[in-house]
């Protein structure tokens, strides 16, 4: 639950850009800034939430992000002016960071190691829901009531989720007297890395098998998301000639296909025991993919619906960087070594989101886009892509167990 909400925060402003502008009185760049906040400090606190879930545990760690995130939630509802719907954000993209990672470090201690990547797929389903959310419906919300009325609504789930985590969530099954995955698999006992930190990040990062993964993120998950939090509308718009509720609902199939594509790869992949294949294969469809928007090719409806919908399918993969992740480290740092691959789905759209805007305007110098600038534009997307997929190659197959050895 806290993951749907931060993936409904994460996508939430665009469904009610209108009624922020006209209720803070902004630009749209302003606005840009006022959606952007949530995504700095999302990726400024990777690593920390990764090295907080490896030390304290994400009991604590998720207790203390959900009474923040609701707390920011209702400032944000409740913001009289533009200040302070920054800090609401500010805290909101603050509290919910920590959900992701600390979800891995519990499937990582409740669940076999055969069952990491389907439990990943399906957190990713869940958590996408809350995209789906923050899409049609929230619009909708929107257009016959109060936006403030759901931040705060919003933010009082989230404040009885940390009641709700605080009083029945734990650790790992020691803490209610069962024996640990590791007894039960017959294998030795990882102690929690509640000191030295500093060894352990160490460790991650200057372990060579962590950083393909790091990759891997960056480009694709960098172009999926600028592509479907920011530039596909517009794209669809200004290209295609589609109405706005047209080209939303191809983002939101996409998004719906992404969700339950990562659930089948995540069980297909511990079911034959591979990573990398299955991987490498999704990443080669979602590059080709992209091929038809760059020849600016005039699809009809149905072909660009499907379109969409596969490109959502074919980022299932990404479910499998962080099992990996985790396979090639040390079992305590779970936490440290999904953290660290996750933060480069972050710089990854953070760096790209402007760099498009910035080609669409040096091509069209200042005047409405066409579709060349449109081509210009969507090629640097693909680069990301394709840099993705380049960067599977490289990624260390590891038959879904932990096959982390101390360098000689």
């Amino acid at each position: 639950m806290a993951f749907v909400l931060a993936f409904f925060h994460r996508l939430a402003p665009g469904a009610i850009a209108g009624e922020l502008q006209r209720a803070f009185n902004t630009s749209s760049a302003s606005l840009g800034l006022l959606a952007a906040t949530y995504f700095y400090v999302y990726f400024a606190m990777q690593v920390p939430s990764g090295i907080l879930a490896d030390t304290l545990g994400p009991r604590k760690l998720f207790t203390a992000g959900a009474l923040v995130g609701g707390a920011g939630s209702v400032l944000f509802g409740l913001a009289p002016n533009f200040g302070l719907a920054i800090l609401g954000r500010f805290l909101v993209g603050l509290g919910v960071s920590v959900a992701f990672v600390s979800v891995l470090k519990l499937n990582a201690a409740w669940f076999s190691e055969r069952r990491f990547a389907t439990m990943t797929g399906l957190l990713m389903f869940i958590g996408n829901l809350g995209g789906l959310l923050s899409a049609v419906p929230l619009a909708w919300v929107a257009a016959h009531g109060s936006w403030r009325s759901v931040f705060v609504a919003v933010g009082g789930v989230s404040l009885l989720l940390a009641l709700l985590t605080w009083l029945f969530l734990r650790d790992n099954p020691r803490e209610l007297g069962l024996p640990s995955m590791q007894q039960l698999e017959g294998k030795p006992e990882h102690p929690p890395a509640r000191e030295n930190w500093r060894a352990a990040l160490k460790t991650v990062l200057t372990n060579r098998r962590t950083w393909p993964g790091f990759l891997i993120m960056f480009g694709q998950v960098g172009s999926y998301l600028s592509w479907g939090g920011l530039w596909a509308i517009p794209y669809l718009r200004e290209a295609h000639g589609m109405e706005r509720q047209l080209a939303a609902w191809h983002v939101s199939l996409m998004i719906l296909c992404f969700a339950l594509s990562a659930v089948a790869i995540g069980a297909l992949s511990d079911r034959i025991g591979r990573r990398a294949p299955l991987m490498r294969a999704l990443g080669c469809a979602y590059v080709l993919l992209w091929l038809p928007w760059l020849w600016g090719a005039q699809l009809p409806l149905a072909a660009s619906l499907a379109l969409f919908a596969l490109m959502g399918v074919s980022m299932g993969g990404i479910s499998l960087v962080w099992p990996c992740a985790k396979e090639v480290n040390p079992p305590a740092f779970s936490g440290m070594s999904t953290s660290v691959v996750n933060t480069g789905g972050f710089i990854g759209p953070a760096l790209l989101q402007p760099l498009v805007g910035l080609a669409l305007d040096l091509s069209s110098r200042g005047a409405a886009h066409t579709a060349s600038d449109w081509r210009t534009g969507l090629a640097v997307i693909f680069a990301f892509a394709l840099l993705g997929w380049l960067s599977t190659f490289f990624v260390t197959e590891t038959h879904c167990r932990n096959i982390y050895q101390e360098p000689t």
